[in-house]
């Protein structure tokens, strides 16, 4: 499965930020999406620099990045 072939052209990015911070800082955040007409997969960008493209992941690869950093 191709997910860098999917439009995200009306995918729904929500801002995710994590550390200890202060709202006004937010400055270790990403955005996310689901990849439209996929079930277990995802869009994350930037959320300082949305144009710098994307980077996509199914389901399975973003449990196992968790599992790796926890």
């Amino acid at each position: 499965m191709d997910l860098y072939a999917r439009d995200l052209g009306a995918s729904e990015f929500r801002r995710m930020c994590g550390g200890n911070q202060d709202n006004d800082e937010m400055e270790s955040c990403v955005e996310i999406a689901a990849i439209p007409g996929l079930s277990d997969a995802f869009a994350l960008r930037d959320s300082k620099n949305p144009d710098a493209g994307t980077l996509r992941f199914t389901r399975s690869e973003l449990e196992a990045f968790q599992k790796a950093t926890i």
